[in-house]
């Protein structure tokens, strides 16, 4: 070993650096370094992941910073210094020093922090950009010894040293340095300044650069020389004249001996109120658990009890099932919502009597040996699912009672993905944004594909390429930088505890609300033996809070899911109905067919079904139905297996049954049955081999046949990748049973509750707005007076939220409930008056106005719209800026009238409604037709899924049109149609487009034939045939029929009616209805009127909406 890299940046110094650890790592191993260093930007992101790297392929791996440093007490100017760890306690104040730079000094570390944490420490200077070498540039040759002597004295005289580097052009400074190591006797030595692996990597790394700044390549100052890794024998070119500076990097690399003990667990313990053991306060909790579940005189309890008791004491885990009964207490008792379970912690009867989970696993047949395996020590983890709107307050509960420096959430990094790589290349490269993008677009959307992959499955893509130079450099370009990490982020769920502080274990950044974040990700906090759990916040659970709430303060009902019946016939009926829509895990078009067929009539066809519907064991469906129904005969691998698959029908569909059948028939413990269903899942040859040995000697030592034992493990073996944790669909299905209970016994708070949780999702609030509909549910527009933040149950019906109405914020809302908690408003400049003008603004005022939440101020919203500017006047006049009131408390005020203004034409009033709500809510544009399409046969959206494989007929306002080109060139389009009952996706084949196109403009409202079919689970029409609604002939004669009420029956009104008449001459009969005296009659021919949608909405905009039909 003749040299070292002592300064290298990996791409974890974020858009500074285009190497991969993993890369650099393999390249030193290529070029035959036995020792390598890790030194990015005052980060430790890759540390653990570089650590173990190099232990897998035997270099040695040094840990190091590179630290920003202020140089002056006024911490104006910081410089770059290399900090290396000497030994472990070095590496404990790189800790210290990186989380002070990544959260209370983040622009460079001051002096007190580094005279602090300079122990075990080695100190090179950086190079060319360090303050030693600025002031040798700038001939301050006494200032750059006099620095120089001061990291002497701080590091000591053996840890500093002065860096000399290959691409250091400027002679002078090298002399320079020279000079400075004989004066100040502190050596020199050779140091590369790595930012990427290969010579070919410069523009990739300077496209990082450009990135990062925001500016294109050609305005980025290229670095002085190359910063690739260089070979031994690179270096020695530069360096042969010198080689103690290269014996050097050895002589370092030698004195780093650091060990981070991976693998070692360091589990916190529970503070016990009483000063007992955890383990004698862990029983003496259980034991009141099991009485509060009514279960402390069950023998099997008992017995189930004591031996994971015994399990997790031996393990020593008694503090961990302590910590998590203790925020799950918490939650309880501050009435936040918590999850039945997830995952294989259901199977644990601890966890049930601490209130941890809600499952009982004796009654539903659960191992504990599938959540802790004493034949395999590995870390419990228990996940917990939150409302989403209160998964904060455990977090800081947690952070509060053991300390913010003991509780951190956990970074993960967003990287360069593929679109978005060649997107960024692209720009700074100054290449045409519509072509980077349809670059981009060419990229498959499936999660995942990489660059690489894409090029191979996408012939455009290749042709693409292929055809320009400028795009294949891009394309080139992106690929190097692909996968790096772009920005770092917080782990939706993860929650990491310390026993010790963190910056003891692990360095951290600044987070959120003042909890801090790990700067290692996940899997390397789990290589360190932090425990690590996780907090999920689940929109699901939000809801059931939300419906629950309102029904307690409306009906004055509390319930308790511990008392319903999960045998409930109610429940059933609405789930083999596939009435499931914001149902947990049963909402899918394919899931619903599922549930129709299958007609569940208990909680464990639920759970199987859950189980079975995923790739692979959904193939199982059928004969699991045909079974449940009697029209296969079930049959089971053999009569002994009866009761672990009598429930699944004979089929298997758990991992726990996996086990069960290994313990039966070949006399497994749990556990061991637990480690054959991990090994067999594995599918190696050689594994699989040994297992059927072990597990047919068994079946043979218990009398089974050997043909049998076989047939069993070939089951087995096909079962394992495909078999579902039972624990996790037990508990996922409760929670879908509890939402389907809500959704059967009270559908008004279900459906206001589930409009409420999609606040800001526009296509999500209209399709359960139109399913509110079609049970009858009526939705009210918003209401100034009467609307709050979320959907509310107002008298039997839903009143619309106001934070619903696009361009009302939640500032907005805020201020309007504030102010109208004192009185209702009385009208637009008393509200304008009251609210804030900076939260309510006029775009604010005029979203709620086209909503129709003004309405009741004044009908007329034309006349609300005109008299904006005139409310903002009359507010500045009452209270002048920077003045003060002049009218003072006085209840002297001139009052401005509205503006006068005939109202918007319906069409616009209803477009302009769509526009804020997302949605038609008084009135749909189709609706004008609705009679003409019933004697057409046409069917309304909601009903179409009914009708799969069917031609129908429908009528439907164009929302969306996407048009595309197929690969062999022809253009088609995805679009979406919409009517008064819901809306639905359609395609546009090449050969109807051709003749179709010129109808397909958002905003056309068509009469359409085609068929309906399914995709991506989803019911569309695909359209065969089509014309303008208007322009839509009728299988008969129609009239118009007109009602007329007394308070209509004025001569005004009626010349009103004729004027329109007059002005549609056409082929319809027209009848008046007098209301009063119940008498009709038909007008004179002279008044036959063409009855199209023109027509029609302006008679029912003189008379009324149900005062005007076709038939």
């Amino acid at each position: 070993m003749s040299y070292v890299h002592l300064q290298v940046h990996s791409g974890y110094s974020l858009l500074s650096s285009a190497a991969k650890v993993k890369e650099l790592v393999l390249k030193a191993k290529e070029l035959g370094y036995q020792a390598l260093a890790l030194t990015d930007d005052h980060v430790m992101y890759g540390t653990v992941e570089f650590y173990k790297e190099c232990k897998t392929h035997g270099i040695k791996p040094i840990i190091g910073l590179t630290a920003s440093v202020f140089i002056d007490e006024q911490e104006t100017e910081a410089y770059p210094l290399i900090l290396l760890a000497k030994n472990n306690e070095g590496y404990q104040n790189l800790i210290k020093i990186s989380s002070v730079l990544k959260s209370k000094s983040k622009t460079g570390l001051k002096e007190k922090w580094l005279k602090a944490y300079h122990h075990g420490l080695i100190a090179i200077t950086p190079g060319v950009s360090g303050y030693i070498e600025t002031l040798l540039q700038h001939d301050q040759l006494d200032e750059a010894r006099d620095a120089a002597s001061h990291l002497k004295d701080l590091f000591g005289e053996e840890h500093v040293y002065l860096a000399v580097q290959p691409f250091q052009q400027d002679e002078e400074l090298s002399h320079k340095l020279r000079e400075l190591s004989k004066r100040a006797n502190i050596p020199l030595v050779a140091t590369g300044d790595v930012h990427y692996i290969h010579q070919e990597d410069k523009t990739a790394y300077t496209c990082l650069k450009a990135i990062k700044a925001g500016q294109q390549l050609s305005e980025i100052e290229e670095d002085q020389g190359d910063k690739h890794f260089r070979s031994t024998e690179e270096m020695m070119k530069w360096f042969g004249d010198d080689p103690e500076l290269l014996a050097r990097t050895v002589e370092i690399a030698n004195r780093c001996e650091v060990d981070l003990n991976l693998g070692q667990t360091k589990l916190p313990t529970y503070p016990t109120p009483d000063q007992s053991t955890a383990d004698q306060f862990l029983r003496r909790v259980c034991q009141e658990g099991m009485k509060r579940r009514q279960i402390a005189s069950n023998d099997t309890y008992i017995k189930r009890l004591e031996y994971e008791l015994s399990i997790i004491q031996k393990m020593n885990f008694s503090d961990y099932f302590l910590i998590v009964w203790d925020f799950m207490k918490y939650a309880h008792d501050h009435g936040i919502v918590t999850g039945p379970g997830r995952g294989s912690a259901a199977g644990s009867l601890v966890a049930y009597v601490l209130f941890i989970t809600d499952v009982d696993p004796i009654r539903h047949g659960l191992l504990f040996e599938r959540f802790l395996n004493p034949e395999r020590i590995s870390m419990p983890d228990i996940d917990i699912d939150f409302p989403d709107t209160r998964r904060d307050e455990i977090i800081s509960y947690v952070k509060d009672k053991y300390g913010n420096m003991h509780v951190a959430q956990i970074v993960t990094f967003g990287t360069l993905a593929a679109k978005a790589a060649l997107r960024d290349v692209g720009r700074v490269m100054g290449i045409d944004s519509k072509a980077a993008d349809r670059l981009a677009k060419l990229i498959p959307s499936k999660p995942g594909t990489t660059l690489k992959e894409a090029v191979t499955v996408s012939s455009e893509l290749k042709t693409l390429l292929q055809q320009s130079e400028e795009l294949q450099r891009v394309f080139q370009t992106a690929l190097k930088v692909e996968g790096l990490p772009r920005h770092t982020s917080t782990h939706a769920a993860g929650v990491v505890l310390s026993e010790e502080p963190l910056t003891q274990v692990v360095p951290i950044q600044e987070g959120h609300d003042g909890v801090y974040l790990t700067q290692y990700a996940m899997n390397y906090l789990e290589d360190l033996g932090l425990l690590k759990m996780d907090f999920l916040g689940l929109r699901n659970l939000t809801l059931i809070e939300s419906i629950k709430n309102q029904i307690e303060r409306q009906e004055n009902v509390h319930i308790n899911f511990s008392d319903i019946s999960y045998e409930d016939q109610k429940t059933f009926d609405l789930l083999s109905a596939g009435d499931t829509t914001g149902i947990f895990q049963l909402e899918s078009q394919g899931m619903r067919q599922v549930l129709r067929r299958l007609k569940p009539s208990s909680l464990e066809d639920i759970v199987a079904v859950n189980a079975l519907y995923r790739p692979g064991p959904m193939e199982n469906i059928p004969l699991f139905i045909d079974r449940k129904h009697g029209r296969v005969k079930v049959s089971y691998p053999h009569p002994d297996l009866y009761d672990i698959l009598k429930d699944t029908y004979g089929v298997i569909v758990y991992q726990e049954q996996i086990m069960l059948i290994a313990a039966k028939m070949a006399g497994f413990q749990l556990g061991e049955a637990d480690l054959l269903r991990r090994a067999v899942s594995k599918k190696d040859k050689k594994v699989l081999d040994e297992e059927r040995s072990h597990f047919v000697e068994g079946c043979l030592k218990k009398e089974y046949p050997v043909n049998i034992a076989n047939d069993v493990y070939d089951l087995i073996v096909k079962f394992a990748n495909y078999g579902f944790n039972r624990s996790h669909a037990v508990a996922y299905s409760m929670i879908g049973f509890q939402l389907a209970y809500l959704k059967a016994h009270y559908p008004l708070y279900f459906m206001c509750g589930l409009l409420t949780s999609v606040i800001g999702n526009e296509d999500k609030v209209a399709q359960y707005f139109y399913e509110a509909k079609e049970k009858g549910i009526s939705v009210l527009k918003p209401s100034i007076n009467k609307s709050e933040f979320p959907f509310t149950v107002e008298k039997g019906e839903i009143r619309y939220s106001l934070r619903a109405i696009k361009n009302v914020g939640v500032s907005a809302v805020k201020d309007i409930y504030r102010a109208r908690q004192e009185k209702p408003f009385e009208d637009l400049f008393d509200f304008c008056a009251r609210v804030s003008t900076k939260s309510v603004n006029r775009k604010t005022i005029e979203a709620l106005i086209f909503s129709g939440a003004m309405d009741e101020l004044h009908p007329n919203r034309a006349s609300l719209l005109a008299s904006i500017d005139i409310a903002l006047d009359h507010v500045s006049f009452l209270t002048p800026e920077d003045q003060l009131d002049f009218l003072g408390d006085t209840t002297f005020s001139i009052k401005p009238k509205y503006a006068e203004i005939d109202e918007l034409p319906l069409v616009d009033l209803l477009q302009f409604e769509k526009e804020a709500l997302g949605l038609y809510l008084s009135n749909h544009p189709v609706q004008a037709y609705r009679d003409r399409l019933r004697e057409n046969g046409a069917v309304e959206i909601i009903r179409l899924s009914s009708y799969i494989k069917r031609k129908i007929s429908m009528g439907g306002l164009l929302t969306k049109v996407k048009s595309i080109r197929t690969k062999n060139g022809q253009s088609m389009a995805f679009v979406t149609f919409g009517d008064e009952t819901g809306e639905m996706e359609g395609v546009v084949f090449p050969e109807q487009f051709r003749k179709l196109s010129p109808l397909l403009e958002e905003g056309a409202m068509l009469y359409v034939e085609g068929r309906i079919d399914v995709r991506n689970e989803s019911s569309q029409i695909i359209v065969q045939e089509a014309v303008l609604l208007e322009e839509m002939g009728s299988k008969r004669k129609e009239s118009v029929y007109i009602r007329v009420k007394e308070e209509n029956h004025t001569q005004e009104l009626l010349e009103q009616v004729k004027r329109v008449i007059s002005m549609h001459s056409g082929e319809a009969d027209v009848y008046l209805y007098y209301e009063k005296q119940k008498k009709t009659m038909r007008l004179p021919d002279a008044y036959k009127v063409h009855a199209d949608h023109a027509v029609i909405f302006q008679l029912k905009e003189l008379l009324g909406e149900q005062n005007v039909v076709i038939k």
